[in-house]
């Protein structure tokens, strides 16, 4: 019996010590809540603003050169002399090397001899047929050799002045290919030359995006070893047949290299602008929250937040555009979204106006 009443006793102990507890442990979460909720979070806000933004679509290319031409020998001959070297700017048609052209040059002053020799008989003898003392058939062989001698000194010469090596079109020399005392044969390279201040980019575009694409959009380009720098660049043409190889067409895209930053090789990343909203309404992006399919903002208000759904459009470097739910007197927060709920107080400052770029 004693054994009984003893157990009976410390079980409503345990009860009474287990409730105990449990009523602190409540007190205790709802005193943090209370706390928690009194207290303002600091956030960074920002005030929507207006300003032009567009619609892009992002691709990926090889830059290019559309005028890179090899400069070939025409003739044989060891070189004596290199006028250019490797990054030097050229006119078409400037000296860059010179071969032995001595042996050409005689070849060329005696079929000029023989020429000339024919030319003053074809001469004398255009007074004989006037008076009949010579056949027309004699008369037109001499003519003959005149035309005959006359190619024969024009391919003479032709070939002398091919011992100087020109340039073939305007650029850069992007290689030599040669060295003095070199025998050349004909057709060797001897230089390379490429004109880079307009560079090209073919990029592959879906069919599903072709219908946004149309000749003059404008672009911009960035390279790797320039992270920072945006370079200008256009669509020019669009291939009107499909590479049934992946189903893509073909823009042509031109990038503006006038400066000379950019080389041909380089791997560039397009941003090629389709559709431009001027004049919109305009907020960070990070300001965004996106939740049940929702997509929403908080904004600010006498020291408490509102979380309010928005409607966006274009988004662009960092920036969205809202198509509805904000006006443009409203503080939006752009930083500090960790912990807060509809109607938690702020603590609020203005952001940094760069949080606006991408």
């Amino acid at each position: 019996m004693k054994l009984r009443k003893s157990l009976a006793a410390i079980l409503l102990t345990a009860t009474f010590s287990s409730a105990a507890l449990s009523g602190c442990g409540v007190g205790e979460a709802s005193v943090a809540e209370a706390i928690e909720s009194a207290t303002p979070v600091p956030v960074g806000t920002a005030t929507p603003f207006r300003a032009d933004i567009n619609a892009t679509y992002a691709a990926s290319a090889s830059i290019v050169s559309d005028a890179d031409a090899p400069v070939t020998a025409r003739v044989a001959g060891e070189v004596i002399e290199i006028f250019v070297e490797e990054g030097d700017r050229v006119k078409k048609g400037q000296l860059l090397a010179r071969l032995d052209g001595e042996r050409l040059r005689l070849e060329m002053l005696s079929a000029k001899a023989n020429l000339e020799r024919a030319q003053k008989e074809y001469q004398r003898n255009a007074d004989l047929i006037k008076r009949g003392l010579i056949s027309a058939a004699m008369f037109e062989g001499l003519a003959f050799d005149v035309d005959s001698l006359q190619a024969t000194y024009d391919l003479k010469r032709l070939n002398y002045d091919y011992s100087s090596i020109r340039a073939t079109i305007a650029g850069v020399v992007s290689a030599r290919e040669i060295k003095p005392g070199e025998t050349l044969t004909v057709g060797q390279v001897t230089f390379r030359i490429t004109e880079t201040s307009e560079l090209l980019a073919y990029l592959q575009i879906p069919q599903a995006e072709l219908a946004k694409f149309t000749e003059g959009h404008p672009a911009t380009v960035k390279v790797a070893s320039m992270p920072n720098t945006h370079f200008v660049a256009s669509i020019i043409r669009i291939s009107p047949t499909i590479d049934t190889r992946n189903g893509t067409f073909r823009a042509t895209a031109s990038i503006d290299n006038s400066e000379g930053k950019l080389a041909p090789g380089m791997f560039g990343r397009f941003s090629i602008a389709y559709e431009k909203h001027a004049d919109a309404l305009l907020i960070p992006a990070h300001a965004l929250l996106d939740e049940d399919q929702e997509t929403s903002v908080y904004v600010v208000n006498d020291g408490t937040v509102t979380k309010r759904v928005i409607t966006v459009g274009i988004v662009e470097d960092g920036r969205v555009e809202i198509l509805d739910g904000l006006r443009e007197d409203e503080q939006v927060v752009v930083v500090g979204h960790a912990g807060l709920r509809d109607g938690s107080k702020v603590l609020a400052s203005s952001a940094d106006r760069s949080l606006f770029a991408g």
